[in-house]
């Protein structure tokens, strides 16, 4: 059985993998993974009551521990505790402020060591209670129990005030910490949050009754209220509306939708009343995909994020060495005072923890996430992020990616004795059994003037035998006759001479058990935000762009010409994309590889590449599913934006490492040199980590006035043509 659900209480990264460790231990358990960013513990076990057990073991173990679905015997009831705990804090600093005046006047030496030793207590029993319980489980590097000793040695060195400072500001310092790493994960998690809280069932007599989106089954009808989120994904019955698809394609601009409209899950309804007709059940709708997908993300982690995890494990136990010998040392082989040593030794063990690091490492990635997301592009986890800072080299499709993948016929070129109108008829009645976007562009322009198979061949629809094979085209047989549309390569195949179509565009060729009968041109125009998005890229430090493509020569020269491509390739089989993938990369620049594409036929590039991207609106599921990364809007013009973003969130955690580590690092040298303190330690250690923390949160404010201004320009643009 697999169980996920959401989990609160914890948000240090070393307890919640003490707390995976201890869940994997109990019986009928077979794998568990914590994402702490998005609060998520997903366990497969036996059974529900083999998870639950463990799930209430744990929660005695970790009284904050709470899962949502068990948090009656997974948490105790701490209202009481709390309160206590709080009035006690409060008793606590009057005490400790009342021994910092007693410092400036004369009083008995006992008093003050009395008061500071009950303030002490009082302030730092929740630290003392925990280092004692995980002391029990075993846990010797604990943070509470290494704050326990420092504070306790310092104590014992005369330095009283000191001692219950550290206690005092690290319990603010995780307070405050606490804080910031909630807020910034409810601000991180509200970018990316698609869950419809329910649905408006229309029943019988108009009726509309409010029921969870799970109940509701395709053919059934839904009614969305102004301001609402679109539940399931459907078609518009009756109702015209502005909506803002912002959750789900990070366009600011409204799209306006009326009767027949296709809408998606995740769309919010801006005016007007929708009945909407529903096409998929919630698990199969666009938010429900995304959604998935996002989840899945948390085990993709970035070769950094790991890196920081291993390097946690040791880092504790190194600086608690440390501290050992920096007392041991000078005490024992130099003879030097005892007292002055072991207060230096104690800085180490206040700056031991790795909070700053393991907490902030994946915060700026899951925020560098959260922002891609907000800006149309799903990132299938960090490692994809961390994989974007180094593109070098870039691969585009042509059809549906650089160019709209919207036809138009140039030209009709029929051969001899046959008419333009003739053409177009018999091209139409073979594409009738097909859904390429070349057969829809024909059917289109055929219109009026477009026939049926059985009117055409004189027989019935099933007596028609219809074969279609990727990359040559369709093939329609009826007794003796027959009907070819697509390349010249498959009519030859079938016995008939084709001349060499003189066009700069797609050439789809017609022919009959006859003959030859003419070819028609199309032509599919450069997306308007193409050469942009080129230009954006190399500025962004891609080296080298490609296309690769299934059209003609022709009409790829003249894409590839247009936007100043580095080079191209064309008229390839599907099978053909991944081997001239590796051909045109395989001696490349260094960094990694990206390729864009939307069809069936570029899974396998997209599965290859170092980072594969899917067009969302338009693709593939079998391309969003091998991708990578997927474009929501279609815009090819957020790739420079997700290359900048990777840098930028690269640059943010390269910062978070030095500082937390070059911080900790000053303040040991400062120990040892004699100019440390237990103030500055306490700031190493908490303070680091808070401003760690503030620094990830900078990456959600990334682009962000500047990317929604290119947003209006786009759809001005496009509304103005």
């Amino acid at each position: 059985m697999k169980y996920c659900e959401t989990f609160s209480g914890i948000d240090c990264p070393n307890c919640a993998l003490s707390i995976e460790n201890e869940i994997k231990k109990q019986d009928g358990i077979e794998r568990v993974e914590m994402d702490l960013m998005r609060e998520k513990i997903i366990i497969e076990g036996r059974d529900r009551e083999s998870i639950g057990k463990a799930l209430t073991t744990v929660g005695r173990k970790y009284p904050k521990f709470r899962v949502k679905s068990f948090a009656e015997s997974t948490a105790v009831n701490s209202t009481k505790r709390v309160t206590v705990s709080e009035g006690l804090l409060f008793v606590g600093i009057v005490l400790f402020l009342v021994s910092l005046g007693m410092r400036f006047v004369t009083v008995s030496p006992l008093l003050f060591f009395c008061l500071s030793m009950i303030a002490y207590i009082l302030i730092g029993l929740p630290v003392f209670s925990h280092s004692v319980r995980n002391l029990l489980k075993g846990t010797l590097f604990d943070e509470n129990f290494l704050m326990l000793i420092a504070s306790a040695g310092a104590f014992a060195v005369g330095e009283a005030t000191e001692a219950v400072a550290v206690v005092l500001f690290y319990r603010i310092g995780e307070f405050f910490q606490d804080k910031a790493v909630e807020r910034s994960r409810r601000s991180i998690t509200a970018l990316m949050d698609l869950r419809p809280d329910f649905a408006r069932r229309e029943s019988e007599g108009g009726r509309t009754e409010s029921v969870p989106p799970e109940s509701i089954e395709p053919g059934e009808t839904i009614v969305v209220q102004p301001g609402e989120q679109i539940p399931l994904d459907g078609v518009i019955l009756s109702g015209e509306s502005s909506l803002d698809t912002s959750s789900l394609t990070g366009e600011s601009m409204p799209r306006f939708a009326g009767p027949g409209a296709e809408v998606l899950s995740g769309f919010v309804n801006g005016s007007g009343v929708l009945r909407i007709r529903v096409t998929k059940r919630m698990s199969e709708s666009t938010a429900a995909r995304i959604l998935e997908l996002t989840e899945n993300a948390a085990s993709r982690k970035a070769r950094t994020e790991k890196m920081i995890t291993k390097f946690a494990r040791i880092y504790t136990p190194l600086v608690v060495l440390a501290a050992v010998l920096t007392v041991a040392v000078p005490v024992l082989l130099m003879g030097a005072p005892f007292s002055v040593w072991i207060y230096r030794a104690l800085i180490f063990l206040v700056i031991s923890c790795p909070c700053a690091l393991v907490i902030s490492v994946p915060l700026g990635y899951f925020a560098g996430i959260g922002r891609a997301s907000k800006g149309g592009i799903l990132l299938k986890g960090s490692r994809v992020l961390e994989a974007f800072k180094r593109v070098r080299t870039v691969v585009f499709d042509k059809t549906g990616t650089l160019t709209g993948g919207r036809f138009r016929i140039r030209r009709l070129c029929p051969a001899a004795d046959v008419s333009e109108e003739q053409l177009l008829r018999a091209a139409a009645v073979a594409e009738s059994f097909s859904g390429h976007p070349l057969a829809i562009c024909i059917r289109e322009a055929a219109g009026d003037k477009s026939d049926s198979p059985e009117n055409y061949f004189g027989v019935d629809k099933e007596e028609i035998e219809c074969s279609e094979k990727a990359g040559f085209g369709i093939t329609l047989r009826s007794g003796s006759r027959a009907l070819y549309a697509g390349t010249r390569s498959l009519l030859e195949a079938n016995g008939i001479e084709v001349p060499e179509p003189a066009v700069s565009g797609t050439a789809v060729c017609i022919g009959d058990e006859t003959g030859f009968l003419g070819f028609l041109e199309l032509f599919d125009a450069v997306r308007p935000e193409a050469a942009s998005a080129v230009d954006a890229l190399r500025k962004a430090g891609v080296g080298r762009i490609f296309m690769l493509t299934g059209d003609r020569n022709g009409a790829a020269k003249e894409v590839a010409e247009s936007l100043g491509l580095d080079g191209f390739r064309a008229e390839l089989l599907p099978g053909d994309k991944v081997d001239c993938f590796e051909e045109l990369t395989g001696n490349g620049t260094g960094g990694t590889t990206l390729f864009v594409g939307d069809g069936i036929n570029d899974a396998p590039v997209l599965a290859r590449a170092d980072v594969g991207t899917a067009m969302g609106g338009i693709g593939s599921d079998a391309a969003i599913e091998a991708a990578d990364a997927v474009l929501m809007s279609d815009d090819i013009s957020r790739l420079p934006f997700a290359v900048r973003l990777a840098k930028k969130t690269g640059t943010v955690i390269t910062e978070n490492i030095v500082f937390s580590l070059g911080v900790k690092a000053a303040v040991g040298i400062a120990a040892v040199a004699g100019y440390g303190s237990m103030w500055a330690a306490v700031f190493a250690d908490v303070g680091v980590a808070l401003l760690t923390v503030l620094n990830s949160m900078r990456i959600l404010a990334f682009e962000k006035k500047s990317l929604d201004r290119k947003r209006f320009s786009v759809h001005t643009g496009e509304k103005s043509k």
